[in-house]
């Protein structure tokens, strides 16, 4: 009997798998323990045994192509067995959930449309589904790939990346690509990552222009044989747009035939919505009352909605050009009397705001911290700390040969320390279990250009204090020079964040998920303190500990806070 393999996970933050390479093929004979594949997941390329023996019957996902966990990757049977149900059953399967997703994402969009939307475009709905059925029919054929063309799609670089953008293409449309030469370098939320051909042939389609962003699995690129016409590949990538404009295009004539059959009075109100070339302007029934209110033409605003649709928003941030306005002021002469009196001062100018693309780094600091905050009950606890003998310790440790420690290594090692003590702290929220780290990887917050990185030092509580800061050196020079592997921001259990060289004495952090606790550290501060009853001069230094209430309650982060603050004030017993 034929057996099913589907699409493994093979690492527990794997959603989809990409087949690199098959190292068998279809009619080959399978032994159990065999590799029947390398598959690329969100963390690295593994190989993928048989568990199974027999001849392999069918491949369901060919080299280079994605596809998600569970989905159908190949079938093993015997020989000449017929398995056309199972298929059958399979893509069934696959065309129930496809279907069961377009539904969750049209339900979505209807009830976040207004009724107001309805109105507008409930007359052009007959058309777009008239001409969807004209579209499916046009493209039926035209998708087939030619013999030898492989579709290179965007790749998941990172187990967070939903999207990515080419930052330099290294080959150029007509280039000739060997197999496992670098074909671009792009930018993921959390590097800069060379990407490298699966495939060789001609570069023949480059499908995201260097600076442009697209989503995980957006063509990327075509690879192919010299020559070959890759426009029916592209058509069902590219003609959407064309079908688009051309609907535009019949939907504006259409609505000039019924114009003119309107009265006098419908077109003296239409009048009102033509533009300057007299296209009819599409604008929201608010929108077209807002403008009349304020006296706008819509003409001259730009619609910021569907097809250019005018909406609310674009007539209050509406902003007359300059030529309006002086045209406006000229005819509008002030009376004899207005002249004569005496003016108040009003301050004028232009408001303006510069739009500034987003990083992919930028939209999943936005991402993952507003999940953090709005999932995770954070509070705080400050303490401040005595630095006399530590700042005495650095001193003389910075006094040794060829040694450099900075107050950051300092704090590392003793919460690293305080974290054995305290291993609550050191834990993560998973719903039903709270899991308690064995291990302490401490994350240590680098800010770069776009924002801001975490790269994790491993089994930090083994490390001496040097050890520490040649690892931190190391990795934020990395990040700053965008060169971080994924697996070098992975995995921490614990955070620090250090404002103090910045002169910030005190700040509260968001939580760096799934870790439990992130510890804030602000700038030591000369100042008056009480020492055996006399005010003398000290030097002080303030940390917060920001915690989820769900696996840290607050005596727990009180008590590490306390084992922090008596490592920091006699250095000397993290030697012990």
């Amino acid at each position: 009997m034929a057996e099913v393999i589907k699409m493994p996970r093979l690492s527990d933050t794997m959603e989809e798998g990409t087949v690199a390479q098959w190292l068998k093929q279809k009619g080959d004979k399978v032994e159990e323990g065999d590799i029947l594949a390398e598959i690329e997941t969100d963390k690295a390329t593994m190989e993928f045994e048989s568990f199974y023996e027999g001849t392999l019957l069918h491949i369901g996902v060919a080299e280079g192509d994605s596809a998600p966990v569970d989905q159908l990757l190949a079938i093993i049977g015997e020989e000449g067995e017929d398995i056309s149900e199972i298929l059958e059953k399979e893509n069934s399967a696959q065309a129930e959930d496809s279907d069961k997703k377009e539904d969750e994402k049209d339900s979505k969009e209807e009830e976040g449309s207004t009724e107001e939307n309805k109105k507008d475009e409930n007359d052009e709905s007959e058309e777009d589904s008239d001409e969807s059925e004209e579209d499916s029919e046009e493209d039926s054929d035209d998708n087939a790939i030619p013999e030898g063309v492989e579709v290179v799609k965007m790749p998941r670089l990172s187990d967070t990346m939903e999207e990515g953008t080419v930052a330099t293409w290294l080959k150029q449309e007509g280039d000739q690509v060997e197999e496992g030469e670098i074909l671009a370098e792009i930018e993921t939320d959390k590097a800069t990552m060379e990407f490298e051909s699966f495939y060789e042939g001609t570069l023949l389609h480059i499908g995201v222009a260097e600076g442009e962003t697209a989503a995980v699995d957006a063509v990327l690129a075509v690879i192919g044989p010299e020559g070959t016409d890759v426009s029916a590949v592209l058509k069902g990538t590219g003609s959407d747009k064309n079908k688009s404009s051309k609907r535009k295009k019949d939907k504006d004539s259409k609505d000039s035939k019924e114009n003119k059959d309107d009265s006098e009075e419908s077109e003296s109100n239409e009048r009102q919505h033509e533009d300057a070339s007299g296209d009819r302007i599409f604008a929201s029934p608010l929108a077209k009352k807002m403008a009349s209110d304020k006296g706008i033409d819509l003409g001259t605003v730009k619609g910021s909605g569907e097809n250019g649709r005018v909406v609310k928003k674009d007539i209050e941030n509406y902003t007359p050009k300059k030529q309006d306005a002086s045209a406006k002021a000229k005819s509008e002469k002030p009376a004899p009397e207005a002249e004569s009196q005496v003016q108040t001062y009003t301050p004028a100018g232009e408001e303006s705001f510069e739009e500034i693309k987003n990083s992919q780094m930028r939209k999943t600091i936005a991402k993952r911290l507003g999940e953090s905050k709005f999932t995770a009950p954070h509070y705080y606890l400050t303490v401040e700390v005595n630095m006399e003998n530590a700042m005495l310790s650095r001193k003389q440790i910075n006094a040794l040969p060829d040694t450099k420690v900075s107050y950051n290594d300092m704090v590392i090692k003793a919460s690293a320390i305080a974290l054995r003590k305290h291993p609550r702290v050191n834990s993560q929220w998973t719903g039903d279990t709270t899991k308690i780290a064995k291990h302490i990887h401490i994350g240590v917050a680098v800010a770069v250009d776009e924002g801001l990185v975490v790269p994790v030092l491993n089994f930090a509580d083994q490390m001496s204090m040097t050890q520490i800061g040649g690892n931190v050196k190391e990795l934020a020079g990395k990040a700053r020079n965008k060169k971080l592997q994924p697996k070098e921001m992975e995995g921490s259990t614990f955070t620090v964040s250090n404002l103090g060289m910045f002169g910030i004495t005190e700040f509260t952090s968001i939580i760096n998920q799934p870790n439990s606790a992130i510890l804030s550290v602000g700038a030591i501060v000369e100042k008056p303190v009480v020492k055996e009853g006399q005010i003398v001069v000290g030097n002080t230094m303030k940390v917060t500990l920001a915690c989820d209430h769900r696996t840290v309650d607050g005596a727990t982060g009180a008590k590490f806070l306390e084992t922090l603050k008596r490592y920091l004030e006699n250095p000397v017993t993290m030697l012990a």
